[in-house]
């Protein structure tokens, strides 16, 4: 479990790719300190398990679901990533609750400023959508972030220089791709909320079915 408050900017020494899975060795100093084998760093919002590591680096591996789903796969030597170790039971919650299961992807539309702010609008699927709501919670590539307008097509936040000086957010061009989290309470709420009803009946394709829907 993590906050979306990003610890480090790592950046990806080497990347050894499989068939379709990938090992991954980023450069990293503060989220090594106190790191086991076997622990869990929220790499670009994706929760990846330690397999290695020394002072400098650590590696990790990432399956083919990952690559499928989330902008790892477009990673390469000197990319740079949002890190951020688990939290701790006696950490504060300063971001939101962030599990590191990304929902899937967007596509920055739009980034433009506004006085000491920047605006970045991302456009994303109808499924991730229907879970964004305004000044609800966002992760982006593992940032906590506030979402300040929401539509049927996509949703923006508002970037403060702080969270432009230590995340790896605006670097990002227009047709970019990332990472998408969105708040897991709508999502278990949703769940409770079908618990129990009956699956819907699937009528098959018949010459009377035709002639009820007007065919």
């Amino acid at each position: 479990m993590f906050t979306g408050l990003i610890e480090e900017i790592g950046e990806i020494l080497s990347i050894g790719k499989g068939a379709r899975s990938a090992r991954i060795t980023i450069k990293a100093t503060k989220i090594l300190e106190g790191t086991n084998i076997g622990d869990s760093i929220n790499t670009n919002g994706v929760c990846l398990t330690v397999t290695e590591f020394n002072k400098s680096s650590f590696s990790v591996d990432v399956m083919a679901e990952t690559i499928r789903s989330s902008n790892l796969g477009k990673l390469k030597p000197g990319s740079l990533v949002n890190l951020e170790r688990a939290l701790r039971a006696s950490d504060r919650l300063g971001g939101h609750i962030v599990s590191g299961h990304i929902d899937g992807i967007g596509t920055i539309l739009d980034i433009y400023k506004e006085d000491n702010a920047t605006w970045v609008a991302i456009e994303t699927t109808a499924y991730i959508l229907k879970y964004i709501v305004h000044k609800g919670s966002i992760a982006i590539d593992g940032i906590s972030l506030t979402v300040a307008y929401v539509d049927a097509q996509k949703f923006k936040v508002s970037i403060i220089p702080h969270t432009k000086g230590e995340t790896t957010l605006l670097n990002n061009k227009i047709g970019d791709v990332v990472n998408l989290e969105s708040d897991i309470m709508s999502k278990y709420i949703e769940k409770l909320l079908k618990y129990g009803e009956a699956p819907k009946e699937k009528k098959a394709i018949s010459r009377d079915f035709l002639i009820e829907h007007g065919f």
